[in-house]
């Protein structure tokens, strides 16, 4: 038997798993980090959601003289180095404007920790729309889309830190009018630049009205991430998702919950889609306003635990694809 059969015979077990290697991939996209923008070829494994700091109280009080920025590192970098340690290299911080984002303290963990980090720009609407500046509410998506791409264009708050992709959230059923305007704003400013649009959407209704307005707004499905995807109980809603082309997020990988991300992965690898599935812990979380930021959540479940139960359900190649090939192809920034 030839090489060229052998590997063809390899390719195609892969792709029965929806299993696509790097190798295969176009390989000169790019996503912006906080310490300058780099080739997703060189991102290695990738944590695709976590957070370093939150603040809940609202985006009409949230502010920087809340916390200690000197005090926020002492209690995230250990777990940022572990990651590391771990055979993690990039992580993706999901933490948006006016909810604790600070793009300077992420470039410092950074160069600290020697991890790639990821910032984002966006509103979150979620949790009722609490986290919304006033200003949300009065100016059209096109206003607020302008806002984003200025970021990404001209750095985040004052600073020369470029983001790497667009976080959004909308509350679980319906679109409402401002969850639909915080949607139509993502498909502008991904039109003008190229940002992914990673979206806090539990459930399948908000995530397929969400892909809807990205459709009739000229927006392909592969741009849109359904973030905690995990948290939807209809495994037809998850698989209709990667078949319109969205990627589908697991996210909420902790000690506890193992077994049950490892099912999700299987169940979508059995249906050809694990070429469609993200991985993370949604996990950090230095809480703003808690003595010392509260418990904070390591990121060493999904090395630790996850990896290995994923290579005896499946095999080293779906490893590779959930961590590395899969962020890569999700992060690059598309014209």
């Amino acid at each position: 038997m030839s090489p060229m059969h052998d590997r063809r015979e390899f390719l195609g077990s892969l792709a029965a798993l929806g299993v696509v290697p790097l190798t295969l991939l176009a390989q000169d996209g790019r996503v912006a980090t906080v310490t300058g923008e780099v080739a997703v070829r060189d991102l290695g494994m990738v944590l695709m959601h976590e957070h370093l700091m939150v603040d809940f109280i609202g985006a009409g009080k949230v502010s920087r003289s809340r916390y200690d920025a000197d005090e926020v590192v002492r209690v995230a970098l250990p777990h940022l180095k572990e990651a590391h340690d771990l055979g993690c290299r990039t992580l993706v911080e999901c933490t948006p404007a006016f909810l604790g984002r600070n793009a300077a303290l992420l470039q410092r963990l950074s160069q600290a920790s020697g991890l790639r980090i990821i910032a984002n720009t966006g509103y979150y609407g979620a949790a009722r729309d609490k986290h919304l500046p006033a200003h949300a509410f009065k100016e059209s998506a096109r206003d607020l889309a302008q806002r984003w791409i200025n970021e990404q264009r001209r750095g985040i708050d004052g600073t020369d830190i470029l983001p790497g992709i667009m976080k959004i959230g909308v509350d679980p059923g319906g679109l409402s009018d401002i969850d639909r305007k915080l949607v139509e704003a993502a498909a502008i400013a991904h039109r003008a630049t190229g940002l992914p649009i990673a979206s806090h959407t539990v459930d399948g209704t908000a995530a397929h009205q969400s892909l809807d307005v990205l459709d009739a707004q000229g927006v392909a499905a592969g741009a849109f991430i359904w973030v905690h995807a995990h948290n939807e109980g209809d495994d037809a809603s998850l698989k209709r998702a990667a078949e319109r082309g969205a990627w589908v997020e697991f996210d909420g990988i902790g000690p506890d919950s193992v077994d049950r991300h490892v099912q999700l992965v299987k169940m979508m690898a059995d249906a050809g889609h694990l070429g469609r599935v993200l991985v993370s812990h949604d996990a950090g979380w230095y809480h703003v306003g808690e003595e010392g930021g509260g418990t904070f959540r390591p990121f060493d479940t999904v090395f630790r635990r996850f990896v290995p139960a994923i290579r005896a359900a499946l095999n080293e190649a779906a490893v590779t694809q959930l961590l590395v090939t899969n962020p890569a192809q999700a992060l690059a920034r598309r014209a």
